[in-house]
């Protein structure tokens, strides 16, 4: 049985779409993301041990900014939500814009303590 993975993750369902770069028809949306890897939820179980060329599309002010990058499935599981299956994908080398939206969600979803020196 594969080892559970302790990387810090955070959520982010239903909110980014995830691409097929090459047939640029949608796979699914990301469940949660760091540095080395994502979750992502679809509607099928993912092939294990393929790689797969994909795109998200972040939106902008004029036109959406796509960010491309590799990946392996490492693994796939039916989800507690009829209908849906949660993969889990591990980078093949990050490109920059994804390391900087990953570090921008980090940012952005997370609270930090008030200093309680005064």
């Amino acid at each position: 049985m594969p080892a559970q993975r302790h990387i810090e993750r955070h959520q982010l369902p239903y909110f980014l779409k995830v691409f097929n770069r090459i047939t640029d028809k949608p796979m699914g949306s990301l469940g949660n993301v760091s540095r080395d890897g994502l979750m992502l939820i679809s509607s099928l179980p993912l092939l294990l041990g393929a790689r797969f060329d994909m795109r998200l599309k972040i939106p902008g002010k004029d036109a959406p900014h796509y960010i491309d990058f590799s990946a392996t499935c490492q693994w796939s599981r039916e989800d507690v939500t009829p209908g849906t299956y949660d993969s889990g994908f591990a980078l093949l080398s990050a490109p920059q814009d994804y390391v900087d939206m990953v570090d921008a969600l980090h940012r952005y979803f997370s609270f930090y303590p008030l200093s309680t020196s005064a």
